[in-house]
């Protein structure tokens, strides 16, 4: 493996200070794809600029939503009793990433930032209305989630610059989310495709009667039954992985759901409208008429989820 400088600067200003003094740099903060393309020499920097101690990307905090530090980890994440209770679709995608030992060191902010179609945290992010707080030598900027991806490893930053957050949208009352991932194997595998939703909603009948009707029920009675719970949906969200160059919200759907009251024909349509929205190709991991017809069926399941986690049944 090709030799290189290991620095650890603590704070944002000393970290840009360095890349502007030293030559052939690279950012790194768990390292876990870094040192892999180092090895495969995809990739041969002099420097690496360690991210691991500035205090500032390593927070978890309120602030309406919900606030992220970039160099959090998986790990963190998926002990933190907010997002487990509030941000489901991101604790359900940390929960499938990875081993323990990789979610021991790697960041949200490396799983995004490495622009994958396949980044298990991205789906959810999204659905949450994600925006990305980025610095840089001219100070801070903010970009939302969609902006953010240009393509496969491409992202919408500067060289020097740094990722500093990821901040969730506030929930409101009946919220809800869900994220799926379908893969070949149970342990440690990437998705061959994956879904997240979220809705918000209104309910139109007694919330007790609701619950009563679909405490004990699988996601396959929830569709026969839902449509005499009177949910009315007031925000829709969802977003595809391996569904296209990028991960991918599928607008169309979202808005075809608003407005709505649930049933079982709009859940099926607003999940044909995903499936024809997105733009999936043949892989080793899947063909692309295949993914079409997953997106389908995890478009329905994260939508009823949603809708079961927002009346707080599971």
């Amino acid at each position: 493996m090709k030799k290189f400088d290991y620095h650890l600067p603590k704070t944002l200003d000393e970290a840009l200070n360095l890349f502007a003094s030293l030559k052939n740099c690279k950012y790194v903060a768990g390292g876990t794809d870094v040192f892999v393309d180092i090895k495969r020499k995809k990739i041969a920097p002099d420097n690496l600029i360690s991210l691991r101690n500035i205090e500032a990307l390593k927070i978890i905090e309120k602030n309406g939503g919900i606030r992220i530090g970039s160099c959090v980890t998986h790990e963190e994440i998926l002990k933190n009793e907010d997002i487990k209770r509030h941000y489901t679709a991101l604790h359900d995608a940390v929960k499938r990433l990875g081993s323990k030992q990789i979610r021991n060191v790697a960041t949200i902010g490396g799983n995004i930032c490495n622009a994958a179609p396949s980044a298990d945290t991205a789906c959810p992010l999204l659905v949450f209305d994600c925006v990305v707080g980025i610095y840089g030598k001219k100070g801070e900027r903010k970009l939302s989630l969609d902006e953010f991806f240009l393509g496969p490893g491409m992202v919408s930053k500067e060289e020097d610059e740094i990722v500093t957050f990821f901040e969730l949208c506030y929930l409101p009352k009946y919220s809800g989310s869900a994220y799926i991932k379908l893969t070949r194997r149970e342990a440690m595998d990437l998705a061959i495709v994956s879904v997240a939703s979220r809705l918000t909603f209104d309910l139109e009948e007694d919330i007790l009667k609701v619950k009563e009707t679909i405490a004990n029920s699988d996601l396959k009675d929830m569709e026969e039954k839902i449509a005499n719970l009177g949910i009315k949906v007031k925000q829709a969200r969802i977003a595809m992985g391996v569904a296209a160059p990028t991960p991918l919200r599928a607008k169309e759907a979202e808005t075809y759901l608003l407005g709505k009251v649930l049933d079982r024909d709009k859940i099926y349509e607003a999940s044909e409208i995903a499936s024809s929205v997105a733009r999936p190709r043949d892989t080793i991991r899947g063909e692309a008429e295949y993914r079409r017809e997953m997106i389908k069926v995890l478009t329905r399941r994260t939508l009823l989820l949603s809708v079961k986690r927002g009346l707080g049944l599971e």
